[in-house]
């Protein structure tokens, strides 16, 4: 295990997914410039009355916010432990989420960055530099808009092509970016999604016309991009807590983890997308969960907890599809405390595990500014 201070408040890590560049990992920081007073009042971390913390804050709009992208090379030390070693910073506006494109092995992995400002930025990794070069910003809202999560469509079907993108942004709206050649991106589509917050937006890996989201209204919707944006495919909104994660199987179809402020994550499935296949009590607040790269261990899920830590989360394979009467079936197979503060950043490497099938995990904590590394 090791452990890196990112300096800024960190709240997003992702590792490359590249054939060539699965050494490679990011962390977005996250620094909210204002009044001592107002610092020590957000700095305390306490529980806010309903017993759990928002996200990296949010308001007020007229606070300056910067941020970074941190670029890691992971490397095994004299130890025998995996070691960060830092490569670039770029500064940024406060980084809230970032995703790295599923690209071919023939071209340059590339990464999207959402901001603080209403804005997404590209960036391309050099392999041959071992560097981030930005390649272009979307304007997606005004700059008193925070851009607050994103992800790529393409997940499933890599190709030298970039998917489609979609953004979920503070003033409830998401917007959709398709790919306008072979380098590039443009906003075709925004809409109001959400009455606050919505915390995430997420593909259907199974079906790249489909996208979730969830947020502060206690909703999940679906949408179809190839429909009027003005109608949900449905909404649930049996939540008694604000929606914070979503992330689509990658091996299985029409299976969702779903995060929440209740600290539960729950596994639908989007046909009958009103009741939970599965429900998972993590302790904390769920704030991003995270299916296993491999399909050797496609009943695991690495879950962020906020106020208690890391956990991967072991699902039954009938707990995951439905099959066998297994319902609510699962385990905590581990979790990691070693964190100080708030749990936000985590994931799982796309490389190789050890001989004892354990895959390498960054996780990054919010006021204390550290990266851990560890195996789970």
């Amino acid at each position: 295990m090791s452990c890196f201070d990112t300096v800024f408040p960190a709240d997003s890590v992702e590792f490359c997914p590249h054939p060539a560049a699965r050494d490679i990992l990011v962390c977005g920081t996250y620094k909210l410039d204002q009044s001592e007073s107002a610092e020590r009042s957000l700095d305390s971390d306490d529980d806010d009355d309903n017993g759990y913390s928002p996200g990296p804050p949010v308001l007020p709009v007229n606070q300056s916010r910067r941020g970074k992208c941190l670029l890691f090379r992971i490397a095994s030390g004299d130890s025998g432990s995996e070691q960060p070693s830092l490569l670039q910073e770029t500064a940024l506006p406060a980084v809230l989420d970032m995703k790295w494109c599923h690209r071919s092995a023939s071209v340059s992995p590339l990464l999207a960055v959402a901001d603080s400002e209403g804005g997404v930025s590209l960036h391309e990794y050099k392999l041959d530099e071992s560097r981030l070069d930005q390649i272009q910003t979307l304007s997606c809202a005004p700059p008193h808009v925070l851009c607050l999560s994103l992800d790529w469509s393409n997940r499933r079907h890599s190709a030298t092509t970039l998917g489609n993108l979609v953004i979920s942004q503070s003033n409830g709206s998401l917007s959709l970016a398709r790919p306008r050649d072979d380098t590039g991106l443009a906003v075709t589509d925004s809409w109001h999604a959400h009455d606050f917050e919505p915390w995430i937006a997420a593909w259907d890996y199974g079906d790249g016309n489909v996208i979730y989201s969830g947020g502060d209204d206690l909703k999940m919707r679906a949408w179809d991009i190839r429909q009027d944006f003005s109608r949900p495919l449905f909404v649930n909104k049996r939540f008694e807590a604000g929606i914070t994660s979503i992330q689509s199987h990658p091996y299985i179809d029409h299976i969702i983890a779903v995060g929440s402020y209740d600290s539960t994550v729950r596994l639908f499935d989007t046909r009958r997308p009103l009741t939970p296949l599965s429900q998972a009590d993590v302790g904390g607040g769920a704030w991003r969960v995270k299916w296993h790269p491999s399909a050797k261990r496609q009943g695991d899920l690495l879950v962020a907890c906020m106020h208690d830590g890391f956990k991967v989360v072991r699902f039954h394979p009938g707990g995951v599809d439905g099959a066998d009467g297994a319902q609510n079936w699962w385990e905590i197979a581990q979790r990691f405390d070693k964190h100080e503060s708030l749990a936000y950043g985590v994931d799982w490497s796309c490389a190789d595990g050890g001989d004892d099938g354990s895959t390498l995990v960054a996780s990054c904590s919010f006021y204390d500014h550290t990266i851990h590394l560890w195996k789970g």
